[in-house]
């Protein structure tokens, strides 16, 4: 293939012009844009946040850590006063206010965001004085504290000066002067960018923060073809390597010159159905749609075989659930909530017969081929188990940079979709991913376009419950009342090895997030 060459002589390249500080890393994908409230996709927030720092971020063992602010406080049910960090500068020089703050939660909660919720969550930000501001919220915001790590700070001037103070639509494929370039306050600056072929950076100089590592250039490389990033990592072409595939994790294990890190990811990977249409745009049956009764997708769920994809597609390195939320701190490590219904074909069969489809249906099932571990492969799994139910399933199967704009239009009738990050909280799945759609930024990601009045009116009030308890119930209710029916079909949590050169050291997090700034690259 051409981008197999192309990938082949960049290789070349790189491991010539390596310098001990200098890391070069690879994964399968390609951040989506450089503008950091285009796309919330999680190998994008991580490059950029090398890049533009948020209020508040993660510490090694994802505790929050002041950054941007250096201190936040309630003053009131429904107001934070935030204090700034002082002579901060962004890349190009000009000075880190208040206005910058104000600007970057405007900037992301206009209609191309895709952090949108995240940004509304804060609430409206108002200046004090240079360093410091406060945010009023309409409702009480129990996890406030945990949405500050959500928003990257841009400058006003810079955005204003380049025609960028709106993100681009990255689902209408536009681009504007901040999908190419970056101007930020943190530790490495944009070098170039080169979309599906390299991306580069270089340490900041003046980064206001302390180094733990001695990386001064950072180079990324997407390599698509999973035997080709094994090939690259082992070779010493690459010094690590974010995703290498279950099936290579022994033979990287026994590499004497590499090392693999592993660790649980926050993240779940789900089955999302076009609940909205009266007829599926992608589907055999005509005049209604299957995935309106709960027996058709209780069917196809009990059709799973979870344990054989665990062991035989996953090679172990998967957390089967019957949980919806990125982590099991999200229901409160409730058993009972993360139970899943049992593998049952017969059972399966029985249901499906009874909603009226004995025949099965044909349906096509979008996936990603370069977003999650074994997507693709996980996607025919599948479809091959659900075809037992004579549910005849059609992998669409495209690269994340065409996968997710297509989901953003809607233009689906069934997904995979993986959903994690810092915020373990089920807040994070609530209101982005599972409760139905408004103008006000809820439900950007429900794609299948889900509506369960009981489920939305105890999820809505969990986002707003100041006490404890009474929010434990809420999120427990919620949960329980989307496992009932069956809203989304969950498979698992996965399982994140990461892999480096022996002389690599990096600090895994359970966000499969990579700081740069610890990583450090011994001589060779």
């Amino acid at each position: 293939m051409r981008r197999g060459v192309v990938v082949g002589s960049l290789l070349v390249s790189l491991a010539a012009a390596a310098s001990a500080q200098t890391l070069r890393w690879s994964s399968q994908g390609d951040p989506q844009t450089m503008d950091p409230h285009s796309q919330n996709e999680s190998l994008t927030n991580q490059m950029n946040g090398q890049v533009y720092e948020t209020l508040v971020n993660r510490g090694k063992s994802l505790e929050l850590v002041g950054v941007l602010a250096t201190e936040w406080k309630q003053v009131a049910p429904t107001r934070w006063r935030v204090k700034l960090r002082p002579n901060v500068k962004f890349h190009d020089g000009s000075p880190f206010t208040a206005d910058d703050v104000i600007f970057s939660v405007q900037r992301a909660k206009a209609g191309t965001s895709d952090i949108g919720a995240y940004a509304a969550a804060l609430g409206t930000p108002k200046k004090i004085d240079a360093l410091t501001l406060e945010f009023e919220q309409a409702q009480v915001n129990p996890i406030f504290e945990q949405h500050l790590t959500a928003v990257q700070i841009m400058s006003k001037a810079w955005s204003e000066k380049n025609k960028a103070t709106e993100p681009a639509n990255f689902k209408g494929k536009a681009e504007n002067f901040a999908s190419f370039h970056a101007n930020g306050t943190g530790p490495f600056m944009l070098v170039s960018r080169q979309p599906d072929v390299k991306t580069t950076y270089k340490r900041n100089p003046a980064w206001w923060g302390k180094f733990e590592g001695n990386v001064q250039e950072v180079v990324y490389t997407p390599i698509g073809s999973d035997a080709t990033r094994t090939a690259a990592l082992i070779s010493g072409e690459v010094d690590f390597v974010l995703d290498p595939v279950p099936q290579d994790v022994q033979r990287l294990k026994s590499s004497k010159d590499v090392k693999v890190i592993e660790g649980p990811e926050n993240r779940i990977l789900f089955i999302g159905m076009d609940q909205q249409r009266d007829q599926l745009l992608y589907g055999s049956v005509k005049g209604k749609n299957p995935f309106k009764d709960v027996r058709v997708r209780r069917a196809l769920y009990q059709a799973i075989d979870i344990e054989a994809i665990k062991s035989r597609l996953m090679r172990g390195q998967s957390l089967p659930t019957g949980g919806i939320t990125p982590s099991p701190l999200g229901a409160y490590n409730d058993p009972e909530l993360e139970r899943r219904l049992p593998y049952d074909l017969e059972a399966a069969k029985k249901l499906l017969a009874e909603a009226g489809y004995a025949g099965g249906f044909e349906v096509t099932l979008d996936c990603p081929n370069n977003r999650y571990i074994n997507d693709e492969e996980l996607c025919q799994t599948l479809a091959a188990m659900w075809a037992k139910l004579g549910v005849k399933v059609r992998v669409n199967a495209m690269p994340r940079s065409l996968y997710f704009p297509k989901l953003q239009k809607q233009d689906t009738s069934m997904y995979l979709l993986g959903w994690g990050g810092s915020i373990t909280d089920a807040e994070t799945m609530f209101t982005p991913v599972l409760r139905s759609r408004t103008d006000q930024g809820t439900g950007t990601w429900n794609f299948g376009g889900v509506k369960d009045e009981k489920f939305d009116e105890l999820a809505a009030a969990s986002s707003r419950e100041p006490d404890p308890k009474k929010r434990e119930a809420l999120i427990k209710e919620a949960l329980k009342r989307h496992n009932e029916q069956v809203l989304n079909i969950p498979l698992h949590r996965q399982v994140i090895p990461w892999a480096a050169r022996s002389n690599v050291t990096v600090v895994h997090r359970a966000d499969n997030w990579l700081e740069w700034s610890w990583v450090t690259v011994a001589g060779k």
